[in-house]
């Protein structure tokens, strides 16, 4: 209940913005990391540790912007 309280709220905090829903789903998929075995967490925290601005500019890439 406690965490979806907190996703509640930090969602009302970044509003519906491009870059406050990409922090959202990144803090949301590197909590599930805590739930992994130590050998697989590190791994799964790399994979979404990607800043919005990296993110934009690697999607423009592929985009083809």
């Amino acid at each position: 209940m406690k965490v979806k309280l907190f996703y509640l709220c930090f969602f009302l905090i970044t509003g519906c913005t491009n870059s406050g829903s990409f922090e959202s789903i990144q803090l949301s998929n590197r909590l599930e990391c805590s739930k992994l075995p130590p050998s697989q967490y590190d791994e799964c925290v790399n994979r979404y540790n990607k800043s919005y601005d990296q993110y934009e500019r690697e999607r423009k890439e592929a985009m083809g912007d």
